[in-house]
């Protein structure tokens, strides 16, 4: 236990490779290869940097001197100039070229872009793997019968296996969200205080291809595809807001995943995986609470929040530069990615152990299909000679009739045999059995399903690499 406050996402839901990617240690570490970057780059484009000087800083990219770090924050007040200092004590024949024509934001920025281009990766890993165990829980249930809901009342029947591609469709649309803004991120690259350049321009002399070429040397050397061809002192913060509005959607689809998981629950249609010793309520030992939905539920809201800060961030930006974005974007951006690997963890969890129960899918469908095929009992009479009308209104009796007996008295819906015990139906058991099918309710949702998930195989097989991963949740 600790006596400081410890970061809940960190502590109980966020996996220990999205924690990693955050981590003062990348994040560091980082920095430090930044600047290694820019000065064999420099190099190579000529200004007087040795090879021993680089191998220096090489040497100590890891074994970062936090405690003089530290020290020397205290007494700057700047971060990025307490780093250098370290950095330099560590390595005193690279220390004149550390950090040389650069700001701060050459290796805040840009460590920024790298952290979120691999949280994003990590993202993107998560949500395949997430879309191939609903694939496979549709694949399992398309031919399942049950009953759909409109306003959360009974309506005409779908199967178990088309609602999951509800599900996986939201997912799909955020993939696509989540490849579009990892295909356009790019680097601040090397601007200097105001995005003109013009420390760079300085230190090649006038030379601007050389300036050019720098920034296209550091952006290939750690693959992308360049750098942001304009910029203040930073990166446009809009690119923070795409990044998060990108985990938004996941957390929206996530939601309402959570949603239909507990709803489902409380019809004990469906159970989420309970580990033997779990205990579902301190006070009431039978209950299985679905607590993981509600944590996703929980940790979604908190995503689609803080979608907003970016936003406001961007807006609020002034001219070329201005600090008020730090402070936010330290905790904003992080905290959005650990959320959105606990959610989609979460997910994957219970699409992969969820427990169904056709029996009670079966029960609660039989209590209400009388309702829904009175129409088609109604056109299978008429096609036998019956008078539409008279048909029409003696369901409308018998159907009132057995609402009150269901909802007055507490009995069985008996409106079948209600309609087969009046003679104007001219109905046989045998007839009556062959209209009440299930499956005849159902329209295309197996086909639908089936035609689906063969275009969704078609996308996890395109990234059969990233699939097979393993998810673990600790509470």
């Amino acid at each position: 236990m600790s006596n400081k406050y410890e970061n809940p996402l960190c502590k109980r839901y966020a996996s220990a490779e999205m924690q990693y990617i955050f981590s003062d240690d990348n994040k560091f570490s980082m920095w430090r290869r930044l600047w290694i970057l820019l000065a064999e780059s420099q190099k190579e484009l000529g200004l007087e940097i040795t090879d021993a000087q680089i191998e220096e800083m090489c040497a100590n990219v890891s074994n970062i001197n936090y405690e003089t770090a530290a020290a020397f924050e205290k007494e700057t007040r700047h971060d990025v100039m307490a780093h250098i200092k370290a950095y330099g004590e560590q390595c005193p024949k690279a220390a004149p070229i550390i950090h040389l024509g650069a700001t701060s934001c050459y290796v805040g920025d840009n460590t920024d872009i790298i952290q979120q281009r691999a949280a994003l990766q990590l993202v993107q890993k998560l949500l395949l793997n997430v879309i191939a165990k609903l694939h496979d829980f549709a694949e399992k249930h398309k031919n399942l019968p049950c009953l759909a809901y409109t306003h959360f009342q009974a309506a005409q029947p779908t199967t178990l296996g088309k609602r999951a591609t509800l599900w996986i469709q939201d997912l799909l649309f955020d993939l696509e969200y989540v490849n579009f803004a990892l295909e356009r991120l790019k680097l601040l690259g090397c601007k200097g205080t105001t995005g003109t350049g013009a420390s760079f321009l300085a230190l090649f002399d006038g030379d601007h291809s050389k300036v050019k070429q720098l920034e296209q040397k550091i952006a290939a050397k750690l693959n992308f595809s360049g750098a942001y061809p304009v910029s203040g002192q930073t990166y446009s913060r809009k690119i923070d807001y795409y990044t998060l509005s990108a985990l938004s959607g996941i957390a929206q689809s996530a939601y309402k995943f959570s949603n239909d998981i507990r709803l489902m629950a409380h019809l004990k249609e469906i159970d989420e995986p309970f580990e033997t010793g779990q205990v579902g309520s301190s006070a009431m030992a039978y209950k299985r609470n679905p607590m993981r939905s509600e944590r996703i539920a929980s940790l979604s809201r908190y995503i689609m929040v803080d979608a907003l800060n970016p936003a406001l961030t961007a807006s609020g930006q002034w001219l070329e530069r201005t600090l008020d974005d730090s402070a936010n974007k330290r905790i904003s951006i992080p905290e959005a990615f650990l959320a959105t690997d606990a959610v989609l963890s979460l997910m994957f969890n219970i699409a992969s152990g969820a427990t169904v129960y056709p029996k009670i899918i079966e029960k609660h469908l039989v209590e209400e299909l009388p309702f829904m095929a009175t129409e088609n009992i109604l056109m299978y009479c008429v096609k036998k000679g019956g008078d539409r009308q008279e048909l029409h209104e003696r369901i409308r009796v018998h159907s009132m009739a057995a609402t009150e007996r269901i909802k007055l008295h507490g009995g069985e819906n008996d409106l079948l045999e209600r309609i087969l015990s009046d003679a104007a139906f001219n109905l046989t058991a045998d007839e009556l059995s062959q209209i009440m099918n299930a499956e005849s309710f159902t329209g295309r949702a197996k086909e639908q399903t089936g035609e689906f998930l063969a275009e969704v195989k078609k996308i996890l097989d395109a990234n059969r690499e990233t699939l097979g991963m393993e998810v673990e949740i600790s509470c």
